[in-house]
């Protein structure tokens, strides 16, 4: 299948999903092809009131729609191929990354503040416009938008603007093809990521950022009564944002802050929020770290395709870029 072929349709498009049926599945919750796919007959019985053999026909087209099947690894060697890539502005951070952050992964950039979590955010926002030669997802006339999440109040339109000036992009036109969204608390965050399954194809949304993804969970499950249920709506959340770029074929990048581990007496005492949850969802995981004056360090901490490695980049007025020395 091509990668338009896989992109969902709406719901109503499914055999067996008549008017009634689909107004019914949308009011429960099942407003896209992808969660019905990974729904039960059973569940879709329950709250369509359909038949269990024509619950097993919709789910079945569903998967069918979405190219959820066996395939055999060559199968799987030319799709991961074909990924796309956006560059950081920084050949040394691209090389870091296998020649950039890829489509259908989630990459976590994590470290304290200053490190140039943001900034690396806001210059892959500018960067996906760029033409595909250029190391952006425009194709021909087709621009390559931009979803920005933020949950701190760290997005600066004005870093948008010089970025992409010196990027060679019309300022204006590139904040038009940023949307972004004020995340106000974590269940705000997860509704606002599940709204995008509609809005990533019909705007042709090629990169999600999540600025940061744990700050609402940390503070409004605080404590370690508190624990389990942050983790398992944090491992719900992660979740979404991997069926989101998995489906649509879109790159994830999600930032994250780190906490001192008090028990480290030798090397790093440092760790990411989120626990193991944030260890095993990603596909990759940098952490940065300052260094003298505007350089910074990038580590790779985990990925299953690339080896662990260090390199430095710069933040400059034009965005991120490598060291001029």
């Amino acid at each position: 299948m091509s990668e338009n072929e896989i992109r969902p349709r709406s719901i109503a498009d499914l055999p067996g999903v008549g008017p009634t049926t689909a107004s019914k599945l949308v009011e429960a919750g099942y407003t896209t092809i992808e969660a019905i796919a990974v729904a039960t007959p059973e569940e879709l019985v329950s709250v369509a009131g359909i038949p269990l053999a024509t619950a097993h026909k919709i789910i079945k087209a569903a998967r069918e729609l979405l190219d959820i099947r066996f395939k055999t690894a060559k199968e799987v060697k030319m799709e991961r191929m074909n990924l796309k890539k956006i560059t950081t502005g920084s050949s040394n951070l691209d090389e870091l990354l296998g020649g950039g952050v890829e489509t259908k992964t989630i990459t976590e950039f994590f470290g304290e503040f200053g490190s140039g979590k943001s900034q690396i955010s806001h210059q892959l926002s500018v960067n996906v416009q760029l033409p595909t030669d250029q190391g952006g997802l425009t194709e021909g006339e087709n621009i390559a938008k931009a979803v920005y999440i933020d949950t701190e109040g760290t997005f600066r339109w004005e870093r948008i603007e010089q970025m992409a000036r010196c990027a060679g992009l019309d300022p204006e036109l590139a904040m038009e093809n940023i949307y972004y969204m004020r995340a106000v608390n974590s269940d705000h965050q997860m509704a606002v990521v599940e709204e995008l399954f509609g809005l990533v194809p019909k705007e042709n949304i090629r990169l999600v950022v999540v600025d940061s993804v744990t700050s609402h969970f940390r503070a409004e499950y605080p404590g370690r009564e508190n624990l389990a249920v942050r983790q398992q709506k944090l491992n719900k959340h992660l979740h979404q944002l991997s069926r989101l770029a998995e489906i649509y074929n879109v790159a994830v990048v999600i930032t994250n802050q780190v906490m001192a581990k008090p028990d480290v007496f030798y090397g790093d005492p440092t760790q990411a929020v989120g626990g193991h949850v944030l260890y095993h969802a990603p596909g990759v995981r940098v952490q940065l770290k300052k260094s003298r004056g505007n350089k910074r360090i990038a580590r790779m901490v985990d990925a299953p395709h690339l080896p662990e490695g260090e390199t430095v980049f710069e933040i400059t007025e034009c965005g991120i870029r490598d060291p001029e020395d």
